[in-house]
């Protein structure tokens, strides 16, 4: 039963990792509920100027540019591309450096160039401003990862939801934001459209900045400390347990590789390659009245499947090309690869289809689609969790495969009628919305449980996964022009084909330990 109390009391926590195992959402003075906050408002400061051109690009953009058709869905090809490229290096690179750093590193390098959009003139100025605007998109990846890192995993599917869909919500804001900032520049300060629509960037280029800052003072790498030393934290909370056995590679540059005499309490530890060995104490020292009770299997498994390691090269690809890796990969490409394509062509769809809306009326609509995620994504989340507890990470696994087959009739019903009544329009919208939406909740409730040792990777290959769909389908938008039905259900066979023959595939593999 849900305890209201928990979204502002400080949490129960993993004894060995510090998970917390709820999540103390209203609570920015505790160290979960402040990760938490700046985890999901930073992706939604991200997502929303990495979808501002959108709003405004059909009608003012274009015409102050002299945009042809093809121009604009070459930029939003482009700017998928990049996020591809950067969510592919920000896996390994928060498994290297943490998620925070990482996810700092994203924001600060993508507000640069939202800051330069009104030294665009012409259509190659804007592809190559937003390939690099693109690089906001990346930092969905330390977002999951550092999300992960901080709340256990009977809860960490809701976590990553929430995360997720409330940064989602900024592709829906922006369709508010850009238009409002757009007219208030016009009629209260008297700008022309041509200067306007380059000073509005300004305004999410500042957002990005300050959170960035806030999240680099006030928010720590890992429940135990700074990433560099989860090792040797993990190793000390163990041993506090009284439990024994051998649990990861702790890096020689953490250890010193000093020598412990024979019969000390100290776990030994070797050179880097080496396990560590605990000695069992017989009882339990630890005396924080917030750790959870688990039993020592469950401890033990922790420490030795799911502490984030260094992965050599060859244990990278292994994670990478693993039927496991390669199921919530091929589920994201069909959900969040059909949200990005489809968030980019929507306003225009609804202005095709219903043309007294014009720009602006247009653009609320189908902003309402990614506003939906604040909803629907963490609800797909915790549905999963709930599934998870009742049965299994199988539970999870035909859940994701549900949503998916679900959100592919959806969309197939949209694109064969492509109707131009707004309330069954928007209806079929809003219904494939939550089918969607809560699919890639539901994924990146599975992704933890996924070779856990190496979650950045995992995170990071599916988070690009989802936007190699979004440049996939996007092409298909370009070469049907304004055929917009037609790629519609096109998406839906493709997402029902791709989730049917993942369907057979275990959810982690065989003799993993740890995610379970």
């Amino acid at each position: 039963m849900f305890n209201i109390t928990t979204l502002w009391r400080a949490p129960q926590v993993n004894p060995v990792n510090r998970k917390a195992r709820s999540i103390p959402g209203l609570n920015v003075f505790n160290v979960y509920g402040r990760v938490f906050f700046f985890a999901w408002f930073g992706f939604f400061l991200a997502f929303w100027s990495w979808y501002a051109f959108p709003p405004l690009l059909e009608h003012t953009i274009a015409k102050d540019l002299k945009l042809k058709q093809t121009d604009i869905a070459n930029s939003n090809i482009i700017a998928l591309t990049a996020t591809l490229l950067v969510r592919l290096v920000a896996g390994p690179a928060c498994d290297r450096f943490g998620p925070r750093y990482t996810f700092i590193g994203c924001l600060l390098a993508g507000a640069i160039p939202t800051a330069l959009a009104g030294a665009v003139t012409n259509a190659r100025g804007l592809m190559a401003l937003r390939f690099f605007v693109g690089i906001l998109g990346g930092s969905f990846v330390p977002c999951q990862v550092w999300s992960t890192g901080f709340f256990d995993k009977n809860i960490v599917g809701t976590a990553n939801a929430f995360t997720g869909g409330f940064g989602n919500a900024g592709g829906g804001i922006t369709y508010f934001m850009m238009p409002a900032i757009y007219d208030s520049l016009v009629a209260n300060n008297h700008l022309a459209p041509h200067v306007a629509w380059r000073v509005s960037f300004i305004v999410p280029f500042i957002a990005i900045v300050v959170v960035a800052i806030g999240m680099l003072v006030c928010c720590p790498d890992t429940p135990t400390g700074k990433w560099s030393e989860r090792h040797l934290a993990i190793q000390h909370n163990l041993q506090e347990q009284g439990i024994t056995g051998d649990v990861v590679d702790v890096p020689s540059d953490l250890t010193g590789n000093k020598a412990h005499s024979p019969g000390s309490e100290s776990p030994s530890m070797g050179t880097e390659g080496e396990k560590i060995h605990f000695d069992a104490t017989g009882k339990r020292t630890g005396s924080d009245d917030h750790e959870a009770q688990l039993g020592e299997q469950q401890l033990l498994d922790t420490a030795r499947g799911e502490v984030v390691v260094k992965p050599t090269f060859k244990e990278a690809m292994t994670v990478v090309f693993s039927l496991q890796t390669l199921v919530v990969c091929g589920a994201y490409f069909c959900s969040f690869g059909a949200e990005l394509a489809i968030n980019s062509i929507l306003g225009s769809y609804y202005a095709a289809n219903f043309p007294r809306l014009g720009q602006t009326g247009s653009g609320r609509w189908a902003a309402m689609f990614g506003l939906l995620n604040i909803f629907f994504r963490p609800a797909g989340g915790i549905i999963s969790d709930f599934i998870y507890r009742k049965s299994s990470v199988w539970g999870k696994k035909f859940f994701l495969h549900f949503l998916a087959i679900m959100t592919g009739v959806f969309l197939i019903a949209i694109g064969v009628t492509n109707s131009h009544a707004e309330s069954t329009m928007f209806g079929l919208v809003a219904g494939m919305a939550f089918f969607l939406e809560a699919g890639n909740g539901a994924n990146f409730a599975l992704v933890p449980h996924v070779h856990p040792f190496a979650n950045g990777i995992v995170s990071g290959c599916t988070g690009a996964a989802g936007n190699m769909g979004g440049i996939v389908f996007a092409i298909l938008f370009r070469y049907n022009n304004r055929n917009y039905g037609k790629v519609i259900w096109i998406i839906g066979v493709i997402t029902i084909a791709i989730n049917v023959s993942l369907s057979w595939i275990r959810p982690i593999p065989k003799g993993q330990i740890g995610g379970r």
